[in-house]
């Protein structure tokens, strides 16, 4: 979904939709149970329609937003190497791209933040807001490679934001399921980002 704004510039905000379906290779767990991806990912796309619905409703902004949501990620960012390289909006465009993945389940306040140095005014920006939220920002990758969809954009040089809380036991079981999301941590992320 794409919400204009009154320049061409604009803002992606993605995350991937795909998990491992019964599991199989990818499987830690037990293959052939479903692996509900509760955290990896439906944390980042409940995420992705929430912020489609607040910014809906927001007045319009200088900079556009589109909205992505991913498949083929758990495959190898197919889904997100393919948008790049066939784009719907010029990428020269995307001032920037935020993507969230795996944000559901935050342990002891500690968010990690990738790709702060691959816009200027990022790690600037996140300073002044870290102070106003319950969290500890890991910024220490600042190149804005990983194995998830906002690689795809660092390749074409647009910055990214990798918002992720880190993995945990349940990371590619059966056992990553809804009952164990913390919801109030994560809506306090939400509207950090």
């Amino acid at each position: 979904g794409y919400l204009p704004g009154e320049t061409n510039e604009y803002v992606v905000i993605g995350a991937h939709y795909d998990h491992l379906g019964m599991g199989e290779q990818f499987s830690l767990g037990t293959p052939g149970k479903p692996h509900l991806g509760a955290d990896d990912n439906a944390s980042g796309t409940s995420a992705l329609l929430e912020l489609a619905r607040y910014f809906s409703k927001q007045p319009k902004r200088k900079r556009g937003v589109l909205f992505l949501a991913f498949a083929g990620e758990e495959l190898g960012l197919l889904g997100s190497a393919y948008y790049v390289a066939n784009p719907r909006l010029p990428i020269g465009d995307a001032a920037a791209m935020i993507n969230m993945d795996m944000i559901g389940r935050i342990r002891d306040g500690k968010v990690f933040v990738g790709g702060s140095g691959t816009g200027a005014s990022f790690k600037p920006m996140l300073d002044s807001i870290r102070p106003k939220y319950p969290f500890t920002l890991d910024l220490s990758e600042t190149a804005g490679y990983g194995s998830s969809d906002h690689t795809s954009f660092t390749t074409k040089q647009v910055p990214v934001l990798f918002f992720f809380s880190g993995l945990h036991g349940d990371y590619h079981k059966p056992s990553d399921t809804w009952d164990k999301i913390e919801a109030g941590t994560a809506v306090q992320l939400l509207d950090l980002i």
